[in-house]
């Protein structure tokens, strides 16, 4: 539950954190954000297909990662919140994490849903 706590601060501390910066320098300049010679949230799929990066786009994917921190918070404390906000959160992130052509997102999104789902007995109801 923990690895799964954390991978899920981690997608949402490592995409959220540049995402809120992209959204800034977007609605300033017009333009995505480049970091180390790369586009950051476009030019993947999403353009491919004529979804435009837009700001409200970003803000949707950036609210995505905000529940990805609250996720590990309530995964961290074994809360079966946490677990159902892991699965129930999975399709949306892959349509970002692939549609913005982010590379690391899949693999580690199916590995803490893996966690979570084998590991789902063990989570408790919050206590009221």
């Amino acid at each position: 539950m923990k690895l799964a706590a954390v991978l899920s601060v981690f997608l949402g501390l490592c995409f959220g954190l540049p995402g809120a910066y992209a959204i800034r320098y977007f609605s300033t300049t017009g333009e995505v954000w480049t970091f180390l010679g790369f586009p950051t949230y476009g030019g993947g799929p999403f353009e491919e297909i004529g979804i435009r990066t837009t700001v409200p786009l970003l803000v949707a994917f950036l609210i995505v990662c905000g529940l990805e921190l609250v996720t590990g918070w309530f995964l961290w404390r074994g809360l079966r919140t946490g677990a159902v906000l892991a699965v129930a959160l999975l399709p949306f992130e892959l349509a970002f994490w692939i549609g913005f052509a982010l590379p690391l997102g899949p693999p580690l999104g199916l590995a803490r849903a893996i966690l979570v789902i084998t590991k789902w007995s063990s989570f408790t109801q919050p206590s009221n």
